[in-house]
């Protein structure tokens, strides 16, 4: 369904010959890392493993091990990332993000506010086959209060369908969120949630649009003020997605590498994930709001072989 990517499969395909060139590349002294960038940026997800099948096959090697064992640092992060099957993707970021001390609530924020309520069902039944765990109660282990909530919301996956649009439940929905928070004091949280996480994205877009003609405001500033902390995040989060999943992760990846040093797990989780899905959109949305693309804004913030990598999955400059 997804054709917006900048990833696409590769035509004339052969796995085994990508795979001998990639064992070429990774042995003996010192490793050719262009072929390595090269193959692996520019196959899709499937065709990756195809060529990590046709490695072990013809090499009795573990692809995957190999690039570990020859590559180093980010770059190695990213083709290790490229490798990893579709489907595991955002199970294993959701379960890196809640391992061990202390939780990663920005990767729980990113994932659970930008998937689609079937892609949402599908990461809860391959974490529970991969991991044998089950997804919410490890979550709801690592956090807590309405942030907790939220996210527990969201799991359910059980946002209304897309089928037209109530005008009066419109109407009741915003002045409801109203009513919760700017004109309440302190803010009944739990009505955003319920609201924010299961309405349909045409139904809130109307709303917002509505709670701005009620308010003067946009939802967005009542949020920035009546809430804080994760739960801010991951609100604002929700209603940027609903507006616009591309435009979210083109501010996602902008202030992944504004300032001084680059959160290189965001640049990489979302170039990847989205690689074959909407980069090209997302590309579309960073150039019309930060005035400046995300190729060169990708060449400016990194270096090296990880550059090269990330500027192929980026896959043109709009400039």
């Amino acid at each position: 369904q997804y054709t917006r990517g900048t990833v696409t499969a590769f035509a004339p395909f052969d796995a085994r010959a990508d795979a001998e060139a990639l064992r070429k590349a990774m042995k003996g002294l010192g490793t050719d890392e262009e072929t390595v960038l090269n193959i692996l940026t520019t196959r899709n997800n499937a065709q990756r493993q195809e060529i990590a099948s046709a490695f072990k096959t013809l090499f009795g090697r573990d692809l995957v091990d190999d690039l570990k064992s020859e590559l180093t640092g980010k770059f190695e992060t990213l083709m290790v990332s490229l490798m990893r099957p579709a489907y595991i993707f955002d199970a294993h970021a959701l379960k890196h993000a809640i391992k061990g001390a202390g939780t990663n609530e920005k990767v729980l924020t990113e994932i659970l506010a930008s998937r689609t309520p079937a892609e949402v069902q599908n990461i809860k039944q391959v974490y529970l086959q991969e991991y044998e765990a089950n997804l919410e109660d490890k979550i709801t282990g690592e956090t807590s209060g309405h942030f907790q909530r939220l996210l527990v919301v969201l799991l359910q996956a059980n946002r209304d369908p897309d089928v037209g649009v109530d005008e009066a439940l419109v109407e009741q929905d915003a002045q409801v969120l109203f009513r919760a928070g700017e004109l309440k004091w302190g803010t009944d949280e739990e009505k955003f949630i319920t609201i924010l996480g299961t309405r349909s994205v045409s139904h809130l877009r109307r709303v917002f649009d509505k709670y701005m003609t009620i308010s003067g405001f946009q939802i967005e500033e009542t949020i920035d003020r009546e809430t804080s902390g994760d739960l801010e995040k991951l609100l604002l989060a929700v209603v940027k997605c609903i507006r616009s999943v591309p435009a979210y992760f083109a501010e996602t990846l902008y202030y992944s590498m504004k300032g001084a040093g680059t959160d290189d797990d965001t640049l990489i989780r979302v170039m990847v994930s989205r690689s074959e899905v909407d980069l090209l959109d997302i590309r579309r949305e960073f150039r019309k709001n930060f005035a400046k693309s995300l190729y060169q804004t990708i060449q400016k913030d990194t270096s090296g072989d990880y550059r090269k990598a990330l500027l192929l999955l980026c896959g043109g400059d709009d400039e």
